[in-house]
């Protein structure tokens, strides 16, 4: 009777688990979406168009970027370590992030182009340091910083409005969200 009720329980937190890192996934996406919106009308002034392949307002990569970043360095975070190393824990996570974004973007060029015959970010042949214009320094150092204050700023507060959610109002989100993504994603592909 304990192991079906420790079973039990343990399915419920992978299942919490799950939905929250299923949540972060989706609130990065939307964000990196806005963030591509931004840069393509407000920087760059050409005009809008959906960064997206999807119809909705999210770019998934930045979804599983966001992932990685926490999955990679979240604990290193959080490690206690000597005084010493204190200042230089910010400059490691900025290379890890621009190593993984970098790497994530390059795997996704590459996924993209299989599946559609393109991938959506070849204005990288601009970039005076590229490959394949599939890449570029310039974006690559944005990643880090942007994976710097995504790790230290900005994942910290979300975790705190996850936390505070309600159990019902949690659920919620959840199945409301991934019905809306579920559904895009089979319109689209």
């Amino acid at each position: 009777m304990n192991d079906e009720r420790a079973k039990r329980k343990l399915s419920a937190i992978l299942s919490t688990d799950v939905k929250e890192y299923y949540l972060y996934f989706m609130m990065y996406a939307i964000i990196g979406w806005c963030y591509e919106v931004f840069l393509e009308v407000v920087v760059y002034k050409w005009g809008f168009t959906n960064r997206g392949f999807l119809f909705g307002p999210y770019c998934p990569v930045y979804g599983f970027g966001a992932l990685a970043f926490i999955l990679c360095f979240n604990k290193f975070i959080h490690k206690k370590e000597p005084q010493f190393l204190k200042f230089i824990k910010p400059f490691i996570i900025f290379l890890g992030c621009m190593f993984v974004a970098t790497t994530l973007e390059l795997l996704t060029s590459y996924i993209m182009e299989y599946f559609t015959g393109k991938w959506p970010w070849q204005t990288y042949s601009d970039y005076r340091i590229n490959f394949q214009a599939r890449i570029a320094l310039s974006p690559s150092l944005r990643f880090g910083l942007g994976g710097v204050i995504f790790l230290y700023i900005i994942q910290p507060l979300f975790e705190k409005v996850i936390n505070k959610m309600k159990p019902k109002v949690f659920n919620v989100a959840f199945y409301v969200i991934s019905s809306l993504f579920l559904l895009d994603l089979a319109l689209s592909l």
